[in-house]
């Protein structure tokens, strides 16, 4: 065949042997052929040269709460993925919580389905749940497509989603490993949690120590080795888990962990009291701890970058740090803010995004998903590495407008995102990345 429906070009293409100049030729959705930067191009519909603006895959959120159906006025599927796209991310993974009904059971899964159809502007995949009870649910979820499960250590802050024991998490890992499941893990030790003394950042910090997580993860790798599961820790945000994971990893163990913007950019030492905005858990840690997070991402012990945004309604983040909920909403910003600070330190697209495309899919086993190559989808984003943006929490996509970030300038801003070759443009175009049947939203 000849012919291409877009042909984009840049000086800065991200490519996954490093950033060079390239034209990246798009038929039918996906990437048909790589060509020089100058190349002509034969029978192309439409030719974008960025010139000398970045050209990035487009990155792949794997821990995103769309809390759809039933908690939808916290966030949903059209808002979700607006503010995804506009971020650079096409592809994001549903939590399994804080949507009522939870996604435990099939059922619960077909729910979702339903309330996300013909409302996602970029591709979304989902978690399934592992909570007491449901050992019997894991396997038909498995088959229906979800990606994995999320289980929780500590409690989730909502009750429809308990935590699993030692016990329960042993019982749903044998289980996960008898079908080569993925069990991904909110990894807190409850016994090590106290409660927030009054309703400074420094007393909140202080119930939620370093250790707890270490606690957990060692627990959560000792049960991967004996139970051979594939495992995740997600959101590391203390700098005592590294050495734990670092250990697990070179003793070939299938333990994998990933870290969030907010544990990348903020610092507990610039926490205004009162500012519950702030308020995730596991919490926002010292500058010296955020150094030691760098360092375990260039090495390699934390493999991906990720949201985790988990937004509320504003009434929901008050009166203080004891009471506020905690999540913290960040999907349209979370490139650029990690842009803003791994530049500052060394660091270059390409590492970006390995960090935020490439090793996400992989986790998430989307092999058409993380990078640009002949063969994948056409998901693509126009980035200029070098632009201003400053941020106003109201005129972000997310449902409500409630971010750390709000009042700070951040280096780098998405221009144009596409998913499959088409421009996002308001019509939603997204797909259910379900084994089972690939439900198309929107108009085509």
């Amino acid at each position: 065949m000849t012919g291409y429906d877009l042909v984009v070009r840049s000086r800065r293409a991200v490519l996954p042997d490093g950033e060079r100049a390239a034209a990246v030729a798009v038929r039918d959705g996906k990437i048909a052929a790589l060509y020089d930067y100058a190349d002509p191009v034969p029978s192309a519909a439409e030719d974008v040269d960025l010139r000398d603006l970045a050209l990035l895959p487009g990155l792949v959120d794997t821990h995103v709460h769309v809390n759809e159906p039933g908690r939808t006025h916290w966030e949903g599927f059209d808002s979700a993925t607006r503010a995804a796209a506009a971020g650079g991310v096409t592809t994001i993974v549903d939590m399994p919580l804080n949507s009522l009904p939870p996604t435990v059971s099939t059922a619960a899964l077909e729910a979702k389905l339903r309330a996300a159809e013909g409302r996602c502007h970029v591709d979304v995949g989902f978690w399934g749940g592992a909570i007491p009870g449901n050992v019997k649910d894991l396997r038909p979820l498995h088959d229906r497509g979800v990606r994995g499960f999320k289980c929780f250590l500590s409690p989730s802050g909502v009750e429809e989603f308990p935590p699993l024991g030692p016990a329960g998490l042993r019982e749903a890992l044998t289980e996960i490993a008898g079908f080569g499941g993925l069990m991904v893990v909110h990894a807190e030790d409850p016994a090590l949690l106290g409660e927030p003394g009054g309703p400074s950042y420094r007393e909140f910090l202080e119930s939620r120590p370093g250790a707890a997580e270490r606690s957990a993860v060692a627990q959560v790798v000792r049960l991967a080795r004996e139970t051979g599961a594939r495992v995740h820790v997600l959101h590391v945000s203390s700098a005592e888990c590294l050495d734990v994971l670092e250990s697990a990893q070179a003793e070939g163990l299938r333990v994998s962990a990933e870290t969030c913007p907010h544990y990348l950019t903020l610092a507990a030492e610039r926490v205004p009291d009162g500012a519950t905005a702030y308020k995730c858990c596991p919490p926002i840690r010292s500058e010296s701890n955020r150094d030691l997070l760098w360092a375990g991402l260039a090495g390699g012990v934390l493999s991906c970058v990720v949201s985790d945004h988990s937004p509320s309604t504003a009434d929901l983040k008050v009166p203080d740090f004891a009471a506020a909920w905690g999540g913290i909403a960040s999907l349209q910003l979370g490139l650029s803010a990690i842009w803003t600070e791994a530049s500052a330190r060394g660091f270059g697209l390409p590492d970006v995004v390995r960090w935020m495309s490439a090793n996400p899919s992989a986790l998430a086993e989307m092999s058409q998903k993380g990078g640009i190559k002949v063969g994948n989808d056409a998901d693509l984003v126009a980035f200029d590495p070098d632009a201003d943006q400053p941020v106003d929490a109201a005129r972000l996509h997310h449902k409500n407008p409630v971010t750390p970030y709000h009042g700070a300038t951040l280096k780098g801003a998405v221009l144009t995102t596409w998913l499959r070759g088409r421009p996002v443009d308001g019509r939603p175009h997204g797909t259910l990345l379900i084994a089972e049947q690939t439900h198309s939203l929107g108009e085509q």
